[in-house]
């Protein structure tokens, strides 16, 4: 689709007519049409820039934009791509010899130098169109050959004009197409899109020696399609496991308001190995737990979620802390790849004014008492990780009679290869009451999630370094 609107015409070259539906390969051109191909053989020279990072992004729109960009307006007039949106959504995409339609998203679009917006509201991006057998983008990846016409197909045409909703720039970039191409998108033998591309009457048409250029930009086109449709299938694999694991920022229970927070470690990683939960256990008490599964890769993720499924289930009995800690284990025994998991289990009772707390081989909790000051709470014996079978779990009691500031906490935190544990532990504390007494620009019912934000994001030795998890509850005991 030309931008002729913007461009003062000159009289077209001269040229042999292109019979309209014609499929290049199987239809010989004249020598003198062939003449060109030999004289200007496929060169990048031919596109912009923009065709030389083509794929440096795993970004499915910004690549598909890299691709139109390098096509226009120095090639063609206008460029457009689409995917097919099985192949896209991954059922069972590929196209049938010979299909009764297709559907096809289109991810890009350029109309000589105009922006997106000047056209998003006649030809939006992410619009899925439905295409006839009939129609050249269908016959293109039915044959897997490009398609050269005179004009945009008659479907085109009427489609584009009736969408248009008024806008009289669709018609007349219709009546001033002088040529027009459409080449598949191939991946390992199979159609999974096209790209189409228009030139107005007063450019020469599309040659031989374009339409090989066209397909070879093409084929590096779609293997960075696929690389950044891959992509975002596992981050979006990723962010599903975690947003389904998360529970709200702020949750508020009888006499307990909690707050959380995860920063997982490495850039661009989604989910790591840390795994927390707030559970409601019988008896209006409240379970916290935080644990860390050895790794960052997906290994370490399944363990995490099978960690805190079984946690999860385990808390709907009614059964101690301490049992709660040796069935986990037990359970993390016999899973494999859910081994050498560490951790922390509190559980709050407002109307008894306890706070229970089982330590699997990690890092003390913190609490903060009326007098405004924070300490590691030492337990009676730490217990060694999960999936070890040790059965060496014991509960520590802690009568809260006043107002009280927990801090449950993964590794991540506090481990540092050039500082000692207890150090960084005790910087931990230091860093929660600095932080307590900043003031927050906020109401009281975002004080405990800004805090959970400060702690996580405070500057350490430690930072990037392992994942970093946070799990604040204010403890309330209950009057009367």
């Amino acid at each position: 689709m030309p931008n002729d609107a913007r461009r003062t015409l000159v009289p077209p070259r001269a040229r042999t007519p292109t019979p309209k539906g014609t499929t290049l390969r199987n239809e010989p051109r004249s020598r003198t049409d062939r003449a060109p191909a030999a004289a200007h053989p496929p060169r990048r020279s031919l596109f912009s820039p923009a065709a030389d990072v083509i794929g440096s992004e795993l970004d499915l729109p910004l690549t598909g934009s890299q691709v139109v960009h390098a096509l226009t307006p120095g090639f063609c007039d206008a460029a457009s791509l689409y995917l097919l949106e099985r192949w896209r959504r991954e059922e069972n995409a590929y196209v049938t010899a010979d299909p009764p339609r297709i559907e096809a998203r289109r991810l890009a679009l350029r109309v000589g130098t105009d922006t997106l917006a000047d056209w998003e509201s006649a030809l939006p991006v992410g619009e899925v169109v439905v295409f006839p057998r009939e129609t050249p983008y269908a016959r293109a990846l039915a044959a897997g050959h490009a398609q050269v016409l005179d004009t945009v197909d008659p479907h085109t045409s009427e489609r584009l004009v009736a969408a248009a909703g008024g806008d009289a720039r669709i018609g007349d970039v219709m009546s001033r197409v002088g040529s027009f191409l459409v080449v598949p998108l191939r991946l390992r033998g199979a159609a999974v899109g096209f790209l189409t591309c228009t030139r107005g009457p007063d450019r020469a048409p599309f040659l031989p020696a374009d339409v090989a250029a066209v397909e070879s930009l093409a084929a590096r086109a779609s293997v960075a399609l696929d690389n950044a449709r891959l992509y975002e299938r596992e981050r979006r694999t990723a962010l599903a496991i975690r947003n389904s694991l998360l529970p709200g920022a702020v949750q508020e229970f009888e006499g307990c308001r909690i707050a959380h927070g995860c920063l997982p470690a490495g850039q661009g990683t989604v989910i790591g190995g840390d795994w927390f939960d707030v559970l409601k256990r019988p008896g209006d008490r409240v379970g916290l737990i935080v644990g860390d599964a050895m790794g960052h890769g997906p290994e370490s993720a399944v363990a995490m979620i099978q960690l805190r499924t079984a946690a999860r289930t385990l808390a709907g009995l009614d059964i101690p802390p301490a049992d709660l800690i040796r069935r986990l284990d037990a359970l993390a025994d016999d899973t494999p790849g859910a081994s050498f998991a560490t951790c922390i289990y509190a559980e709050w009772d407002a109307r008894r004014c306890t706070c229970t707390l089982v330590g699997a081989g990690h890092p003390p909790p913190l609490m903060r008492g009326p007098g405004g000051r924070t300490a590691p709470v030492p337990l009676v014996g730490a217990g060694l990780p999960l999936g070890l079978g040790a059965d060496t779990y014991e509960a520590t009691v802690l009568n809260v009679p006043e107002p009280a500031l927990l801090v449950l906490y993964s590794d991540g935190l506090v481990e540092c290869r050039d500082a000692d544990i207890d150090q960084e532990i005790t910087r931990l504390a230091h860093t929660l009451d600095t932080a307590a007494v900043e003031p927050v620009d906020a109401d009281d019912r975002d004080a405990l999630p800004a805090l959970c934000r400060r702690l996580l994001h405070a500057p350490s030795d430690t930072t990037g370094a392992d994942d970093r998890t946070v799990l604040l509850a204010e403890l309330t005991p209950a009057r009367g």
